[in-house]
């Protein structure tokens, strides 16, 4: 048996505008994104020498036992894709487990799901000797999983999948991120339906993003999700509330939420708002780190 284990990291928002709804359905946007230090974890096992067949068996397990493990999981699917992408003669594949360790909050605008999916292509990619570019095969399964397959900081354009690797942002330099997440969660496709695009008028969002400093981005950085989804969920506005009081230099809903996130100029400050929202909200998942700590 072979055994291999990779993190997958979460990411978060900084800046969502939503500009048109397209014809194919989806949304056309601007987002960067960050990828931060908050984790899964995939372990891939493979039975050297046991599949005589050319057809590798897939399994999966979990540490949450709410997640379901069949071919609906993202994961799963992500591992078909890349046989079902090969070519005829391809050489015998050994049968493949993956156990994910879950940690990362699910329906929250952190892209678990996403981060988890290109984490096994890039998994299974390695032991399975396949050669391939991941992120158009990334791309087919979610329109975040591209993002996860590249450099940790980037601008998303289009549906988000259409990405331009960015310098990590000025502002961000020694500071600490607060993320915390509610019991409360937002389906993306309830978000979509409820938000409002606009495309006019719209500031310059990687320039403000790279360049701008923590006032700017406190005065002009907005995600267009938040009214209506705020209005949905009071609590998480209350959470981003809390945080600029708490001294949150920045604060922010990630995606289509129901995460929310401050930046904080220490890290004696970010636990001092932490420990003040966990007396508020004790059933809060949270994770604290330096802001470029998986960049």
């Amino acid at each position: 048996m072979k055994s291999l284990t990779l993190p997958a990291f979460a990411k978060i928002n900084l800046g969502l505008h939503v500009l048109r709804k397209r014809k194919d359905g989806y949304h056309d946007l601007e987002t960067v994104f960050l990828r931060i230090g908050w984790k899964d974890e995939v372990t891939f096992e493979t039975n050297l020498g046991k599949n005589t067949s050319g057809h590798p068996s897939i399994s999966m397990s979990c540490s949450d036992a709410e997640l379901p493990v069949n071919e609906t999981n993202l994961c799963m699917r992500a591992a078909r894709a890349l046989l079902e992408e090969e070519p005829t003669g391809r050489p015998v594949l050994d049968d493949l487990h993956l156990k994910l360790d879950k940690h990362i909050p699910y329906g929250a605008g952190l892209g678990g799901g996403s981060s988890d999916a290109a984490t096994v292509l890039e998994g299974c990619s390695a032991l399975w000797g396949i050669k391939r570019d991941l992120k158009a095969t990334g791309s087919r399964l979610g329109s975040d999983v591209p993002f996860f397959l590249g450099p940790g900081v980037a601008f998303g354009a289009e549906k988000g999948d259409v990405l331009d690797d960015i310098e990590f942002p000025l502002a961000l330099r020694d500071t600490r991120l607060l993320v915390v997440v509610p019991e409360q969660r937002v389906a993306t496709a309830d978000a979509y339906r409820m938000v409002v695009p606009k495309a006019e008028g719209r500031g310059d969002l990687k320039k403000l993003v790279t360049s701008g400093t923590l006032a700017d981005w406190k005065a002009h950085l907005t995600n267009d999700f938040e009214r209506s989804v705020f209005a949905q969920y009071p609590v998480i506005q209350q959470l981003k509330e809390e945080f600029l009081r708490s001294g949150a230099a920045y604060a922010s809903m990630s995606g289509s939420g129901s995460a929310v996130f401050g930046v904080f100029l220490s890290q004696s400050d970010s636990l001092a708002a932490l420990s003040f929202i966990q007396s508020r909200w004790p059933s809060i998942s949270f994770w604290e780190g330096a802001a470029d700590a998986a960049v």
